[in-house]
Parts: structure tokens; sequence; C-alpha cells
């Protein structure tokens, strides 16, 4: 029976604040899943988890450093033969694999990889048919998993990655929040919840923001970087990025916001979010920020990715050419006169996302896979 197996889901550490995709999705399910015992990896209590989930508190911090890591590899090597199912939620590497083949596999039990990505960028196919060991395989998209079938795999399924409908969803934007950033009802806010070294957009978005005032010095265009500063390469970006608007002269015209904890209220603050990103190595194929601005009845901008095209059409976004920052703004422009626009894009994203990534649906498909592994 379902509800007496014991489910350990591997993960890094869950902890607050919740910015992190895979320790959100592994948050999310844990919290939705019923059946089984389910068994988490943490960094303190976690609020908000039922009770009949076991938290595991085998972190000393909120970061996956090389001690984590060693925590992690004993935590496993101790509990080889206490569960069912060993559920791993993070994107493998040729040295994790291998451990958890040999030296870290379970004793008793099943094993399941759920794969947020594959990073063909980093691994050749028989990288792939090595570093994919599960019982059963489980991809964030449909390109993810025609790949792998394509290469001789039989025991993949696609999930994607659902989320809290009731936490996203669309609300008015939060007064308080808006004066504590100084916007008014006539600004047309954008913002972009991206990384600032990583995915190649933020000189792009900068210099065609500059040239956007620069041509139109009285629009009501309000942009906020949105993007947590993980390490010090983001730190030197963004002081990089701060300097060339004080260079411009335009140092009153743009707002950063690092780590938000509460990201509904930020994306119900914006008209249209924007990803138009260079580049996804290295980031999983499904980014949930852009599934969790639909979920808020936000349009979003994106770049012309090809992944992108499996949870993109022109009724909930719009597309542009991957580093062109002048039909970045382009697209921001004529949605900014065109309000009604923007609002039925809006209304359609959160039913598409209803549709498609659902939590509670996502709970009850990997139920279904817990159940099927005997």
């Amino acid at each position: 029976m379902l509800e007496e197996k014991n489910v350990l889901l591997v993960t890094r550490p869950l902890c607050l604040p919740w910015d992190e995709a895979s320790k959100n999705f592994a948050y999310f399910l844990a919290k939705s899943i019923s059946g089984p015992s389910l068994s988490v990896l943490t960094h303190g209590i976690i609020r908000g988890l039922p009770e009949s989930v076991t938290q595991k508190q085998i972190y000393s911090s909120g970061r996956f450093d090389s001690p984590a890591k060693i925590r992690l590899f004993f935590s496993l090597l101790f509990s080889r033969g206490s569960y069912d199912i060993t559920h791993y939620l993070f994107t493998p590497t040729k040295v994790s694999s291998s451990l958890f083949k040999t030296i870290l596999h379970p004793t008793k039990g099943k094993t399941i990889q759920t794969v947020a990505t594959l990073r063909e960028d980093l691994y050749a196919t028989e990288d792939l048919r090595s570093i994919f060991f599960a019982d059963r395989i489980i991809t964030y998209s449909d390109t993810s998993k025609k790949r792998l079938d394509e290469i001789g795999f039989t025991n993949v399924k696609r999930i994607y990655p659902g989320i809290d409908l009731e936490l996203y969803q669309s609300k008015p934007k939060d007064p308080s929040l808006m004066a504590w950033f100084k916007f008014t009802e006539e600004d047309f806010i954008v913002i972009y919840p991206g990384e600032y070294v990583r995915l190649g957009a933020t000189d792009m978005l900068a210099d065609g923001l500059i040239a956007h005032y620069r041509e139109q010095p009285e629009s009501k265009l309000r942009f906020m970087w949105a993007c947590r500063i993980k390490n010090e390469a983001d730190a030197r970006k963004k002081e990089e990025v701060r300097k060339k608007f004080a260079d411009a002269g335009m140092e009153d015209r743009f707002l950063f916001s690092d780590t938000f904890a509460d990201m509904p209220k930020l994306y119900n603050l914006a008209d249209v979010i924007a990803f138009p990103v260079g580049d996804m190595k290295g980031k999983f194929d499904v980014p949930l920020i852009i599934i969790e601005a639909y979920a808020c009845g936000k349009p979003v901008i994106l770049s012309d990715i090809p992944l992108f095209h499996e949870f993109s059409n022109a009724d909930i976004s719009a597309t542009v050419p991957r580093g062109d920052g002048k039909a970045f703004f382009s697209v921001v422009d004529e949605l900014a006169h065109d309000k009604n626009r923007v609002e039925t894009m809006g209304k359609a994203a959160r039913a598409y996302v209803e549709k498609e990534f659902d939590l509670l649906v996502t709970a009850k498909q990997y139920t279904e896979v817990y159940r099927s592994l005997e």
C-alpha cells in the first residue's frame, strides 16, 4: 500500500527564503503529497509542512556548499536501508551520480530522479546515459523527455513542476509597496526577476533602458531589477549597472530589489514580467519565475529560446530575439500603450497555468509514480 511507503526527498537544504527553484518545488511537493510517509532534508524547522512529513535537520546552513555536501553524503550513507523510495530532486553531475550508484545506492527500495535540466552544454550522449540511473526518471519538459527517449531510456515520464495556485494568484498592487518604491498609478512597471551574471540579459537590458529613456524622457516606464545577489560576481555586476545609469545621468530612473521574501506580492506589483534571457545554461527547463508570473496574471516578455516554445504563446507572452534590446523595449512600449491587451494576456496566462501547472495535479502524478514502484 502507498500509505506504508517511506519516501526520502533528497535535496539541497530546505529553508527560508523560498527564492530558489529546486528547493521551492521540493517544499511545495512535500506540502501537497498525501499517502506516503515523506522525509525532507532541512536547515532548521520549516513551518507549513504537515505533521506527517519528517524534517531531518542535517544541514548547518542554507548554503549547499562543500560542508553541506559532506553532511548529505553521510546522511545518505547511514540511511541506505531506511526508505522504500529515494527521490533525488536536483540536477545530477558525474560525481554525484557515481556516488549515488555505488557507495550511496540504497540497499532496499526504488529510486527516482527528477531531472530539471539535462545540461547538454556540459554532457555528451554517453555522459547522459551514465548520470541518469534511477528506476524512474521524471523530466520537467517534453523536450528533455524526448531527448532521453531518443538515446534509449524507456523509463521516462514528464511531469511539469506545479506551483501553489492559492499562493500565486492575481491581486491588486499593494499600496504600501507602491509607496515604498515611489510608484504611481500612471507608471507602467516592468520587473526582471533574473540574474545579474548568468542568463546573459543584464547588459542588453541596461543599455536598452538607457536608450529608451533618452528617446522618451517623459516615459512612464519604471523598471525593477529583482535579482538575487548569489556571489561576488553578481555584486560586481550590479554595481556596474548602477554606475552605467549614474554615468548616463539616470540615477533616479531605475530600482533594485534583491532578495524579496513575498514574491507573489512583487509579481503583482508589475504590469509585465521580463525574462528576455540570452541562454539557459545550468537553469531549469521550466523557469518557475515564468510560471509564477503567469499564475499572478502577468504576461511575460521572453527571448526566442527554443525551449520556451513549450510553455509560451502569443496569447500569454511576447517573444523577442535574444540580445535585441531595441526589440524588447519596443514590445514594452506597445504593451504600455495597450492596457486592455495586457489584461487579456494576463487572464489567459492564469487560465493556462491552472490547466498545466497546478501543484495539486503535479502531486497526484508523483503519488501515482510512487504507487507504481513496487
